[in-house]
Formats: structure tokens, sequence, C-alpha cells
């Protein structure tokens, strides 16, 4: 179970799909299994050789997901998922001891972090994750993406410098979870002024229906267009109810009517404590977790 779950929490974090995780970590033990019982007591580590097989299947799928989200209907955002403790990597192997190269664990799952790796190459991802968040040391990560240990890190570095340019993060939960508990309670209470005021100047509402069910096909950008954009949900929906939940490991809202969750939304909070990002995930395929039938926590 302990290898199941650090090859899914690998999965997730390169496919942003809890689905393509399980179906990642279902080949890579059909291809342990494959092998002959002299091959697998030939296999010294192996929990290096099924991390380096599901890496492989992951940059394989990487390459062709590219290509479906051309035809995915309006935003692709990740699955989301709840309490994002148990989603925690397992990693500590060589190069985990560098603090200079890792990002937190928390952060390495929250929605705003697989948003920015969904904006990567491939390889980046790859090199990546499995360095800055697994400490995999590049010689072994040259293995599975076919490169020199030197390029390896180069991709690592040219991924950092992409995750270098977005704005600082509030600075603690409790802080982010102040901030939602007021964005829900102006929502709830119809309080325009308030809600304006607790969202960045330029803050973007980014919505996924997966064409199953009506969601904004572009970002929704500005405070008082992103403001409007909520009440107007709020006031279309009556029943609606906004409760506070863990999404990817931060505070975030699920949102629900008769006990049914059909939304789920994670909330970006900047330095300066305003809202910067707000992603919608209505697309009933990702809300398993909430609902009762799909494997989104561990």
């Amino acid at each position: 179970m302990a290898e199941r779950r650090r090859l899914l929490n690998l999965g997730y974090r390169m496919l942003g799909s809890v689905q393509d995780a399980e179906d990642v970590v279902q080949e890579t033990y059909a291809r342990w299994y494959a092998l002959s019982e002299e091959a697998q007591r030939t296999i010294d580590v192996p929990m290096a050789w099924l991390t380096r097989v599901a890496s492989r299947i992951c940059l394989d799928q990487l390459g062709s997901a590219r290509a479906r989200r051309e035809r995915y209907t309006g935003e692709w955002l990740p699955e989301p998922v709840r309490h994002g403790a148990g989603w925690a990597s397992t990693g500590g192997g060589a190069g985990a001891d560098d603090p200079a190269d890792r990002i937190t664990l928390d952060e390495s799952v929250s929605m705003g972090m697989l948003v920015l790796l969904d904006s990567m190459t491939p390889a980046e991802r790859v090199a990546f994750v499995l360095h800055d968040v697994f400490g995999l040391p590049f010689t072994e990560i040259a293995e599975t993406v076919g490169r020199t240990p030197a390029a390896c890190r180069q991709l690592a570095s040219s991924a950092r410098r992409r995750l270098a340019h977005r704005a600082p993060g509030s600075g603690t939960a409790a802080e982010h979870g102040r901030v939602v508990s007021a964005f829900r309670e102006a929502c709830e209470t119809g309080d325009l002024d308030a809600l304006v005021a607790l969202l960045d100047p330029a803050v973007e509402s980014r919505s996924d229906g997966g064409g199953k069910v009506r969601a904004a096909l572009r970002p929704v950008v500005g405070r008082d267009k992103v403001a409007r954009l909520f009440l107007g949900l709020m006031r279309r929906e009556p029943d609606m109810e906004l409760v506070e939940d863990d999404v990817n490991g931060t505070p975030g809202v699920a949102v629900r009517i008769a006990g049914t969750t059909f939304a789920v939304l994670a909330v970006g909070v900047g330095g300066a404590g305003l809202i910067t990002d707000l992603w919608l995930v209505v697309n009933p395929d990702k809300l398993g977790a909430w609902n009762g039938y799909g494997d989104g926590e561990t």
C-alpha cells in the first residue's frame, strides 16, 4: 500500500487527474507482474523500478494530453482532491536534502501549483516533480526521460524559473482560511462591496465544465466582473450551499445543493491577503471525491 500511495501521488502530480493516476499505477503493476520471477529477482530496488516505469508512462501520457486538451470544451483544470495531507509525497531520496531545490509538499499538490505544472513541457514537469517533490537524483531521472543528468538538471531549473514568476501566496493556512470564510460570507449575504474588497484587481476566475455542464468557456478577469459572476450564481440557485472544505491541501469551498456537491472551488490568495485566482471545477467527472463515487482522497 505504501508503494501504491507513492505511485498514485506521483501520477497525480504528473497528470493532474486521479483517474489517470490510477490508470498509471495499474499499468505499472501490470508490467511488473508481466516479468518472470527470475527477472523480478534481478531488480535490486523494486520501488525504484516501479517509479521509473510509472514516470515513463506519465511522460508518454503528457505528450498526448496536450492534443486532448485542444479538443476539450472550455478551460481544463486539474481534478481537485480532498484532504491534501493524504497526498503528501513519500519522497526523500538523494537530492531531498537541498532546500534550495525543494518546494513544500503542501504546495506541490495545490491547485495553483498543478495549473502551473500543466504549463510546462512534459520533460520539464517530469524532471521537476521527480527531483523537487520526490527527491530523486538526476542520475535516476536521466534514465526516465532519456537525457543526460546535466540536461535533466537544466529541465528542473527551467521549471523553477517558470514558477518564480508567480505571485507569492498567503502566509499561512489560517490566513488563507480567513479569506475563504470572508469570501463565503460575502457570497451568501450578497454583499457586493465586501466581495470586491476581497479580490485582487487582476483576479481571474476559471471554470471547468468539460462540456458536460454549463461553465464559462474563458477566464473572467477583474474584481468587479468576478464578484458579479459569483453573486449571480448565488441568485440563480437560491438553494445553493457553500461549505468550506479542504481542496488540495488548502481551504476552499464545496458548492452543494440538497447534499450533492456540484462544484468545487479552489482559491488562490496572494501575499497581500487578496484573492488572485478562483478555480471552479463543475465537471461532474472530477467531483467523485465529494460525492462518494471516486478515489479522490487517500
